[in-house]
């Protein structure tokens, strides 16, 4: 993988198309650290098989919301699009994590953190400069 590639998880897709997910979903983005490696085939992701990076500075534990499913989703044409007009931003922090590795996207409403994808974002020191995660301007996936 390549630095801002998004994963989506093979799970994920059954999630999102047998309907078992509300509107009012709150949908966030976690940033882990290499701990764990997430792989498109992973069983049953959530939030709590990976881990995060310190709760500390400007990260807080879960990351940051980047709406609700309902607002994520559209359909045109027979296409549907997830996307955020979010971009998480996390500003450089003395007390921020050396070594965020992948930004995890989930649904922080359903019970088990269920996740859907991930994004690749290097290794980045959250000390030493700020930390944004900038969505492709055609949509952060997308499902035809």
């Amino acid at each position: 993988m390549a630095t801002g590639d998004v994963t989506i998880f093979d799970e994920a897709k059954a999630y999102l198309i047998d309907g078992g997910w509300e509107p009012a979903d709150d949908i966030k983005v976690a940033i882990l650290d290499p701990t764990t490696a997430p792989t498109a085939a992973d069983a049953t992701p959530a939030l709590a098989d990976y881990t995060e990076v310190e709760t500390a500075g400007t990260y807080t534990a879960g990351g940051t919301s980047i709406g609700t499913l309902g607002t994520a989703v559209t359909e045109a044409a027979g296409v549907m699009t997830f996307d955020s007009a979010t971009n998480p931003t996390w500003a450089q922090d003395a007390l921020n994590g050396v070594d965020a590795t992948w930004g995890l996207i989930y649904n922080a409403t359903q019970v088990g953190a269920p996740a859907i994808g991930f994004v690749e974002l290097g290794t980045v020191d959250m000390t030493a400069g700020s930390l944004t995660v900038t969505w492709a301007a055609s949509g952060i996936f997308t499902i035809t």
